[in-house]
């Protein structure tokens, strides 16, 4: 038992003075840091920062420019303006719009969108209808065996002739959206209100 008692007194001396000389050589976190980035700071020197303006622009190199390159370039400052707004130049000559022109513009814009998306309900609507009547002919169809068997000919032949009338619908439909799409954004560039627009 005194064996046991010595080792477990030697040990609780050990951790002591081992626990000791690491408090006294500890240093914290934030000063190892510190010290870590004064040396940091000392071995490098500051960079030098290019700053560019419209002055030190380089105009010979080559620019890195994402999409198509543009067709032909403006030759003037003044040839700029003109093109990217020829509403504006129309509107120059005519003098500033007065608020009862602005608005009957803006509803004839509403009239032909409202024109457009009624064009386009009423397609879907009958792309829905001769999809649905495809189905019940279809499952009326191929639910009755004997019909199969006698009148697979004919079933053949309407069956093609409703595939072709869908996919003319759905073309219908496709090309009536992309109007509308085509017809909004003409809109959005006169100026027309988002309210307006949907």
């Amino acid at each position: 038992m005194k064996r046991i008692t010595y080792v477990g007194f030697a040990g609780m001396m050990m951790a002591g003075i081992l626990l000791a000389l690491a408090g006294a050589h500890a240093q914290s976190l934030g000063d190892y840091a510190r010290t870590v980035r004064k040396d940091k700071d000392k071995d490098q020197k500051p960079a030098a920062v290019k700053k560019y303006d419209n002055d030190n622009l380089p105009k010979n190199d080559q620019l890195s420019v994402v999409g198509p390159a543009p067709e032909e370039p403006a030759k003037t400052d003044a040839a700029a303006p003109a093109a990217a707004a020829p509403n504006a130049e129309k509107k120059a000559d005519n003098g500033p719009e007065s608020p009862a022109d602005r608005q009957k513009r803006f509803d004839d814009w509403k009239s032909k969108l409202s024109d457009q998306k009624s064009q386009v309900d009423l397609l879907s609507r009958e792309l829905d209808v001769e999809q649905r009547e495809y189905k019940l002919r279809a499952a009326s169809f191929y639910g009755d065996a004997g019909d199969r068997l006698r009148n697979q000919a004919a079933w053949d032949k309407e069956d093609a002739q409703y595939k072709q009338n869908i996919a003319d619908k759905q073309k219908a439909v496709d090309a009536a959206k992309k109007t509308l799409n085509d017809l909004q954004e003409q809109a959005r560039r006169a100026g027309v209100p988002e309210s307006m627009r949907q």
